[in-house]
């Protein structure tokens, strides 16, 4: 019998441990007109029922649009999804903080996030952020908090920074196209129990993009398991390193086809030959480089 792959939150002063899938399901560009409404709506609902019980948006999406999307979602069903928004960096100091989380939520139709990000790093001081997510927990609008965009200089900074000892995660541009972040920044975020959250994680984008899905070793593995390029992507984003599980992959997808592609993907599991060959094809950085981003 498998279980589906999970990664664990810390505990925080207010939050108890909490476990969740290793893929969920990301909204950029939902509520743009790139796909109808409704359709967005359905893909968000089956994720759900498929157990992509994670959602990732924010304010920065269509200019709210998105979050209206998985409000639609969420309608009647809030509490089988664990909700994730990111504030703007020129929002991020204390009352504005508070202000943009409630437009949020009311955009959202929610009176709690389970997890709210800084979207990137910004100019307004840390510890005025964290004041206000603390605030914000305070008020019962959020559960966690944390970061997104953050190299690896960007999160000692932040750990050091009262109140950033309770950063959840680090939610940053991660694929076999881009693996940049292996050389010190998640090394650094597993030493201090805080998982990656990886967006565009079947190559979607980057500086450091490649056309990950028609590659030959990636196409030769799909077949032999009989799955689909993306799906070696998820599994491949998502594999434990040294016996440790700790990046949720965030994959956007607007069909019904795709969104179950992506839930079967928690099932795939890579064989030690497999990994080696996509290593090989792909390695990873031998010296720090500049932290990937779209």
């Amino acid at each position: 019998m498998t279980t589906t792959p999970q990664v664990t939150l810390k505990a925080t002063p207010t939050q108890p441990e909490l476990a969740l899938p290793a893929i969920g399901q990301g909204t950029w560009y939902m509520g743009e007109g790139l796909a109808p409404k409704d359709q967005d709506v359905r893909a968000l609902q089956q994720g759900l029922d498929s157990g992509l019980a994670l959602i990732d948006t924010a304010e920065m999406y269509g200019n709210g649009a998105a979050e209206e999307v998985v409000g639609e979602a969420l309608r009647g069903r809030r509490d089988d999804a664990f909700v994730v928004s990111k504030v703007y960096p020129w929002n991020a100091g204390c009352k504005d903080t508070i202000k943009a989380c409630e437009n949020s939520l009311k955009r959202l139709g929610t009176d709690c996030l389970d997890l709210y990000l800084l979207h990137w790093p910004g100019t307004i001081p840390l510890e005025k952020t964290f004041e206000a997510f603390q605030r914000l927990q305070e008020q019962g609008k959020i559960k966690r908090f944390g970061v997104s965009n953050f190299d690896v200089d960007d999160m000692k900074e932040a750990y050091q920074t009262d109140g950033g000892s309770e950063c959840a995660v680090n939610q940053v541009l991660y694929h076999l196209g881009s693996r940049g972040i292996e050389h010190s920044l998640h090394p650094w975020q597993r030493e201090q129990n805080i998982p990656v959250m990886a967006y565009c994680p079947i190559a979607q984008g980057g500086s450091l993009r490649r056309e990950l899905m028609t590659d030959a070793t990636v196409m030769d593995i799909a077949r032999e398991l009989n799955a689909t390029p993306a799906q070696v992507l998820l599994a491949w984003a998502i594999r434990p390193v040294n016996d440790q599980r700790d990046v949720i992959a965030i994959p956007k997808a607007a069909n019904l086809e795709h969104v179950e592609q992506n839930a079967a993907a928690l099932s795939l599991q890579l064989s030690g030959d497999a990994l080696a060959r996509l290593d090989k094809a792909f390695p990873a950085p031998g010296h720090k480089i500049s932290l990937d981003i779209m």
